[in-house]
């Protein structure tokens, strides 16, 4: 209990002492003009209340993300939580502050666009790919999970909507009124109500198992797993041979570090009506997320007395979406488990149409394209019949690309970011060294994972290492170069 408890307190902490300083480096000024302010056009550029804009950040960057990856990252026991609460502070709350930091300074453009102004048209185009993959395969995704949920769920046995293939139908549908509408007449009135519905299921399933879980983690079980004794399944070195480095990283990115979170950021930066808000929105959501990931990581490892075995069963039978049953009807009992879980399914609903949303929005930006009603109704439909297309395909080999280039994508921000700040002249380390990090991490699994090089997994540390020092080296020099031309 010690340790899901101190896991929480260092995500606090970290925004009380740590986000104050990031603060500090970004150039926020109050009395700036906000792109809202400058481009309102009744679409796009809306403003929103920071409650209501916290709200719809929290949810468009969770969905369900922060609560299948931690399910799947628990096979790896108590390190998980370690991964979750590090990385959020230092990478992924960084990551989200920055990428609706530079969107807001730049009218609201979406992060290709800032990365040629930052950089060159190669670099821009190289995000531009990368970005609107990422957004199509969180669409496909949060069309394919959410529809087999409810498909699944009891209530509906024996009639239509018992059949996954008409919520897929249905999910489309909506998603193509939530692409093309302006942004607050569906997205604002009812993303802060399913906002509040995340953290009042999250408060409760956290509370159901400290006080009914057999296996709650303790601080102990961390050290006890990094020098190799375990006394349980959960603390087995590499489950089933599987690396911590680089699997686990990529297994968990939605809570720890997601580049999902900004093909979001620019959304809400149009919307915003004070730079001053950019703290506790785009960092506070993040921090918010990690709490979220940190419960569904103890669901993982506490509810199930039989340990990894028992937890690796369960995936294997039905995937995450059968864990989150099994603790919701346990825990909750009948009528709990049911909100519970339509609150599952209804998540990633609301991160997928709003992925949908931003891919139009990356698209516009990019080559231009004014945003009349045709226009809008001309992007999207032909995005979401491909989409549908895609609902055919294996989900496994749809979420493996979706996880590398989530991981990818923040890497390429955070580097981003290093540019913003060396051009502003302060601290760049900030974002610096969660990039070099990222950079390990992401050329070490792309070397080694199967949609890769395929290489040995004993490659991937020394592999990640070299990377990691080369990085540093180069980050070094550039600094020191920046350094002399700024004295000169």
């Amino acid at each position: 209990m010690l340790l899901f408890f101190l896991s929480l307190a260092i995500l606090l902490l970290g925004y009380r002492f740590y986000s104050p300083f990031v603060e500090k480096q970004a150039g926020i000024d109050p009395a700036n003009v906000t792109p809202q302010q400058r481009l309102h056009d009744g679409v796009d550029y809306v403003p929103l209340s920071p409650g209501r804009a916290f709200l719809i950040q929290f949810l468009n960057i969770a969905g369900i993300g922060p609560i299948f990856g931690p399910i799947l990252g628990a096979l790896y026991g108590p390190v998980a939580l370690v991964w979750i609460v590090i990385g959020n502070v230092i990478g992924g709350a960084v990551h989200d502050y920055f990428s609706g930091v530079m969107s807001l300074k730049e009218d609201g453009k979406s992060l290709p666009e800032i990365a040629g102004n930052y950089y060159n048209v190669i670099f821009k185009g190289f995000m531009l790919v990368f970005t609107c993959m990422l957004l199509f395969f969180v669409g496909v995704v949060f069309i394919m999970s959410p529809a087999g949920l409810l498909s699944n769920l009891s209530v509906f046995e024996g009639t239509l909507l018992g059949n996954n293939a008409a919520w897929v139908l249905i999910i489309l549908a909506y998603y193509f009124l939530a692409t093309l509408l302006p942004i607050d007449k569906i997205i604002a009135r009812l993303y802060p109500l399913f906002g509040l519905l995340m953290i009042v299921m999250t408060t409760l399933v956290a509370l159901a198992l400290l006080l009914e879980a057999p296996n709650l983690p303790q601080v102990g079980d961390v050290f006890a797993y990094f020098h190799g004794h375990h006394e349980h399944d959960f603390l087995a070195p590499n489950p089933e041979g599987l690396p911590v480095w680089p699997l686990l990283f990529l297994t968990i990115t939605c809570g720890a570090i997601s580049g999902f979170h900004s093909t979001q950021s620019p959304m809400i930066a149009r919307c915003l009506t004070n730079e001053k808000y950019a703290r506790p929105i785009f960092y506070g959501a993040m921090l918010c997320e990690g709490m979220v990931a940190c419960v569904w990581a103890l669901a993982g490892i506490a509810a199930f007395p039989g340990g990894y075995p028992e937890l690796k069963a369960m995936l294997d039978q039905g995937g995450p979406g059968l864990v989150v049953n099994h603790v919701a009807t346990g825990y909750l009992g009948v009528l709990g488990g049911v909100m519970a879980i339509l609150a599952v399914a209804i998540f990633p609903i609301t991160s997928g149409d709003t992925a949908f949303r931003s891919l139009r929005l990356t698209i516009t930006d990019a080559f231009n394209i004014q945003q009349s009603a045709m226009r809008r109704l001309a992007l999207a439909a032909p995005i979401l019949g491909v989409a549908y297309l895609m609902t055919h395909l294996d989900f496994s080999l749809i979420w493996r690309y979706f996880a590398f280039s989530n991981m990818l994508l923040s890497t390429s921000v955070l580097w981003l970011a290093t540019k913003y700040l060396m051009d502003r002249g302060t601290f760049h380390w900030i974002v610096s060294i969660p990039a070099v990090i990222g950079t390990a991490i992401t050329l070490s699994y792309i070397a080694t994972a199967p949609i890769g090089l395929n290489l040995p997994l004993d490659y991937s540390k020394p592999m990640g290492i070299a990377i990691a020092v080369a990085c540093l080296i180069g980050l070094w020099t550039v600094h020191n170069r920046r350094t002399a031309d700024a004295a000169a």
